[in-house]
């Protein structure tokens, strides 16, 4: 067995045992955060939440988010992967379920703070990881199949939340409150569970041969030593450098959008007189057709080398659609504008992880990932904010897609506008096979 054939065969054995934990960790992960959004269908007149409260408290999860990245991605480059995954999931699981007693707007703003605060690292940190593990010519795809888990838990959490839903009354309990109970339990199970199942580093890995250990380790390191003579290595440089800001403003606008219909669709579809179990079966169409085209959209960025198009094409797509619901008279217009705005933003975000993880490495790729996700999620305070006051204040949601249109144009801009300028490094082409 060649080198190249023994590293193909460790990422090919890595992707199988690593990638389907971590996108199930995920996508519990990723509705645990936007589950708010179904129980709005009920919590909201129970708890007195105005559009405005609620577009704030679902945003300011970010700021305790925001606050803990850093200080967690350095924890998890110095106690490992398998021990600091673990924490984050099993304490966000923890309090995932005591958003069950959220009783009005002040409980509601400090739950979902204590939400941020404990899950803060973990994105950043399965980003992290996944460069442990995963040559930069593979990346777009992984992580593309890794963040499809964002799509599908809509596909999956949209029915199963509108279902929870429906226990309203229940042992006592409004079906809001059964929902975040059981909707938290599974974090805290996978937080068990990594702590058997993942493998800090590949010379760790006993389910690989030596020679594979080797040869993907050799890989690694080379890529390693690339990315710090183009790049950046040390902490200092991760946090002062223009252009890691650059990916966060990017990055920012794509969470502007991905956080603004992730939070208010289900109100969105709620606007024509649906129920909440039907919401929650409209919800899961966008998200599932975008989980399609994010997965064929990092594929093809990987097999062509090229990357910037891969970010733009389908934030520009995402702002037309935005852009052409804020004037959709009918539900079925509706559903087909907000399918393509939802596939476009998905299909952007995985490619957009190739970017950051070609300049950072060593300290500086666990402080400059942390800086560019906790930055740019505050996109995720911002959007949810923005589509509230206008709610609130138009009685309609056309003016806040428009918002939404703008901050996906803005960001396809900046994709190619950084993709040009970092063209001349060859971290950012296609790695030999």
């Amino acid at each position: 067995m060649t080198e190249d054939q023994a590293t193909q065969s460790a990422v090919r054995k890595a992707a199988r045992r690593l990638i389907p934990f971590l996108f199930v960790c995920y996508l519990v992960n990723f509705l645990d955060r936007v589950n708010v959004g179904f129980a709005a269908l009920q919590m909201n007149d129970d708890l007195g939440l105005t559009p405005a409260i609620f577009g704030a408290g679902a945003g300011i999860f970010f700021i305790g988010y925001l606050l803990f990245e850093i200080p967690s991605n350095l924890a998890l480059q110095r106690f490992g992967a398998r021990i600091w995954i673990a924490r984050i999931m099993i304490s966000w699981g923890i309090v995932a379920s005591a958003m069950s007693l959220v009783s009005g707007p002040t409980s509601f703003y400090l739950m979902r703070v204590l939400l941020g605060v404990a899950e803060a690292g973990f994105f950043p940190g399965i980003i992290l990881y996944l460069t442990y593990w995963f040559p930069a010519g593979e990346r777009a795809r992984i992580v593309s199949l890794f963040m499809a888990a964002v799509p599908i838990a809509t596909v999956v959490g949209g029915p199963i939340s509108g279902a929870l839903l429906q226990l309203d009354g229940v042992g006592g309990l409004k079906g809001w409150q059964w929902m975040f109970l059981i909707e938290g339990l599974p974090a805290v199970l996978l937080g068990l569970a990594a702590l058997k199942f993942l493998t800090d580093r590949p010379a760790d890995a006993a389910w690989l041969t030596t020679r594979e250990r080797e040869a993907l380790s050799a890989r690694l390191a080379i890529e390693a030593e690339a990315t710090r003579k183009i790049g950046y290595a040390g902490l200092w440089e991760a946090l002062v450098k223009p252009r890691i800001f650059v990916l966060a403003l990017l990055y920012f606008c794509i969470v502007v959008g991905l956080y603004g219909i992730g939070f208010w669709m289900p109100q969105v579809i709620q606007t024509f007189g649906l129920d909440p179990l039907t919401i929650g079966f409209l919800t899961a169409v966008p998200h599932l057709f975008a989980s399609i085209v994010m997965v064929l959209v990092g594929w093809n960025s990987d097999r062509t080398g090229e990357r910037s198009w891969h970010i733009a094409l389908p934030l520009f797509i995402g702002a037309v659609a935005f852009a052409w619901s804020a004037s959709a008279g009918s539900l079925l217009v509706a559903m087909v504008a907000l399918t393509f705005a939802t596939a476009g933003i998905y299909a952007a975000v995985g490619t957009f992880w190739t970017f950051p993880t070609a300049i950072l490495t060593g300290t500086g790729a666990a402080v400059g990932l942390a800086l560019v996700n906790s930055v740019g999620n505050l996109g995720g305070l911002l959007g949810p904010t923005v589509i509230g006051i206008s709610k609130e204040a138009t009685g309609m949601f056309a003016s806040a897609m428009l918002f939404l249109a703008a901050a996906l144009a803005f960001g396809g801009m900046i994709a190619l506008l950084f993709g040009a300028s970092t063209r001349k490094h060859s971290a950012f082409r296609k790695s030999p096979q």
